[in-house]
């Protein structure tokens, strides 16, 4: 990733998965732009810019037009180019990441589509000028997106939508030279995560039933993603790579996890 440039959407705390990705690529010599939501986000996403050397921080809503007009069009002036945009946006309201899904409100359906999934068109969409030399794009899914799980409800139908969104950008911007992909991450204790019902169990389920018994950290999801972004990642496009300890093969919980009948 040296001498790399990119733009990471979506940083929230220490914690959040673009964190983690930011901080190993930073490691791996990339010069990192990030952005946050509002004043509240400022205040913990600035120290953490200042701590990897980047010189470039932006409130973005991805909703608004105009908030993602002056972010690209300051990373142009600056930099002129990019190399990698990583999207790690996702939205739904948090009363209905919980009981029955046929309970789906349609203002919410739609504000989530738009959110954590459309918004990745959009800003790939800014992105292209950018990459006249190809590049790399990621976005951020879950297991939610193939197979039901406990609460996920409408965030299931985003992240299906976005995984396939991933796919039909990776054929289009493939004559770009440019690379579309997503990291499915396995429960972790993120902000947005916590926001789900019945995530702690969640979390210890899929901890105790993954091959490997353990969950992913930001270091595993963000060395997952420094592959995807740098030239190592060539000939990959158009992937969900799955960093969620192998949990997403197994059929049914181990036998020493399941209550005897």
């Amino acid at each position: 990733m040296k001498n790399k440039k990119g733009l990471v959407i979506g940083v929230a705390n220490q914690k959040s998965i673009a964190w983690g990705i930011s901080e190993v690529l930073s490691k791996e010599g990339a010069n990192l732009a990030l952005t946050y939501q509002g004043n509240n986000f400022k205040k913990r996403v600035q120290p953490l810019a200042e701590s990897i050397g980047s010189k470039f921080i932006f409130d973005v809503d991805v909703k608004d037009d105009s908030s993602l007009d002056s972010c690209f069009k300051k990373i142009s002036d600056e930099w002129g180019s990019i190399d990698f945009l990583v999207h790690s946006v996702a939205f739904s309201e948090k009363s209905e990441l919980m009981g029955r899904f046929i309970n789906t409100s349609r203002e919410n359906f739609l504000k989530s589509i738009d959110i954590s999934c459309y918004s990745l068109i959009d800003v790939s969409k800014r992105a292209l000028p950018l990459m006249s030399r190809g590049g790399s794009i990621l976005t951020l899914s879950y297991l939610g997106a193939q197979r039901v799980t406990p609460n996920y409800n409408v965030m299931g139908i985003a992240k299906a939508a976005l995984e396939s969104t991933v796919r039909y950008l990776a054929s289009d911007l493939g004559q770009d030279n440019i690379r579309v992909n997503a990291i499915s991450a396995g429960p972790m204790k993120t902000l947005a995560g916590a926001a789900i019902g019945g995530a702690r169990r969640v979390f210890r389920l899929s901890e105790q039933n993954s091959p490997l018994g353990s969950n992913p950290n930001l270091m595993s999801v963000g060395g997952a993603a420094a592959f995807l972004l740098s030239d190592y990642g060539m000939h990959t496009s158009g992937e969900v790579l799955f960093v969620d300890g192998g949990y997403h093969v197994m059929g049914m919980p181990k036998l020493d996890h399941i209550e005897k009948v």
